[in-house]
């Protein structure tokens, strides 16, 4: 019996051009006023996830995110639940109609997306620890103020080495690796516009500071960690039988106590995101779905491999037109 329905479930999943399908969901800076309406309007579980969102966050998430006002809904205490919640109508809309994933991962608050959809936490359980950590990282912004860069035009190595050519106490380090040459600097304020203007000068073609509330990846949210921890301990994180890439190390897990621990680790180390999507493709991974708002990881995927296919998947429309 294991050997046919596995058999079958493969089959399904090469689908017809041969493909593995994997799903990739976004983080912040995906969001946008309006997301999720057409989800909310038109599908029962829409209607009902929006509906415990906004008894479980206790504030109005249906009204941030489809009315705004756009500064708003950037804020980090409602941009991550809100991204959160129209990953998560989506990918169940895609799994009630048949589609299963390879593979998952996500970037950053995109990890408790994928964590969701391969089984691991109910949606509950995600949004309460997502409220939890978008609602401790905003805090951590204001206790220990900082702020982030992209850095265009420079590999890990030489963003690394610049950093540590900078002489001060306070913290810069690399928080993101999106694709070879796109790195997110991170750390203290004074550390990270120095960073940048010295960039340049030491081979950038951009040096991008970012509209940010903290220093996301880094030490300076050990505060948050701190909180987060303390809940994840609390929770059971269920093994999964969808391989899940960690951010933390890229490389894929099915363990829930491996990914609890990567959970807790995330909010102060980098997201390996580029050694991520090589590492899914190097086990077969070519052909991908976006799961959520957004062309975010869509635009990476070019960037780091030219042969992989992207499709977006973050309304109605997109979902109703997909085809496996």
């Amino acid at each position: 019996i294991w050997f046919w329905v596995y058999m079958g479930q493969y089959s399904y999943q090469m689908g017809y051009n041969g493909l593995k399908k994997s799903w990739i969901f976004p983080g912040q800076a995906s969001q946008f006023v309006g997301m999720g309406k057409d989800l909310f309007d038109n599908t029962d579980i829409g209607k009902k996830y929006y509906n415990l969102a906004n008894d479980i966050l206790e504030v109005d998430i249906q009204d941030i995110s489809f009315n705004g006002p756009e500064e708003k809904l950037k804020i980090t205490k409602f941009t991550q639940p809100a991204i959160f919640i129209v990953s998560s109508v989506i990918s169940r809309l895609l799994m009630d109609n048949g589609h299963v994933p390879s593979c998952v991962a996500g970037h950053s608050l995109g990890e408790y997306s994928a964590l969701t959809a391969a089984g691991g936490i109910s949606f509950e359980t995600g949004l309460e620890l997502v409220k939890i950590r978008s609602n401790s990282m905003d805090k951590a912004g204001i206790t220990n103020p900082g702020t982030m860069a992209a850095i265009i035009g420079l590999n890990m190595d030489s963003v690394v080495k610049l950093a540590n050519s900078i002489k001060t106490n306070e913290v810069i380090v690399a928080a993101n690796h999106n694709t070879e040459n796109q790195i997110v600097i991170s750390g203290n304020i004074n550390a990270v516009n120095e960073f940048v203007s010295i960039a340049k000068e030491n081979g950038a073609r951009m040096a991008i500071p970012l509209n940010v509330s903290g220093a996301f990846h880094s030490s300076l949210m050990q505060p948050a960690r701190e909180e987060l921890a303390d809940k994840l301990n609390s929770i059971q994180i269920s093994d999964i039988n969808i391989p899940l890439y960690s951010n933390v190390n890229a490389k894929p897990t099915m363990k829930g106590s491996e990914i609890k621990e990567s959970l807790v680790s995330q909010l102060e180390s980098p997201v390996l995101w580029f050694d991520t999507i090589n590492n899914m493709v190097s086990n077969g991974n070519l052909n991908f779905l976006e799961v959520g708002p957004g062309k975010v990881l869509s635009g990476l995927n070019k960037k780091i491999n030219r042969d992989i296919t992207t499709t977006n998947i973050g309304t109605l429309i997109e979902l109703n037109s997909y085809e496996i």
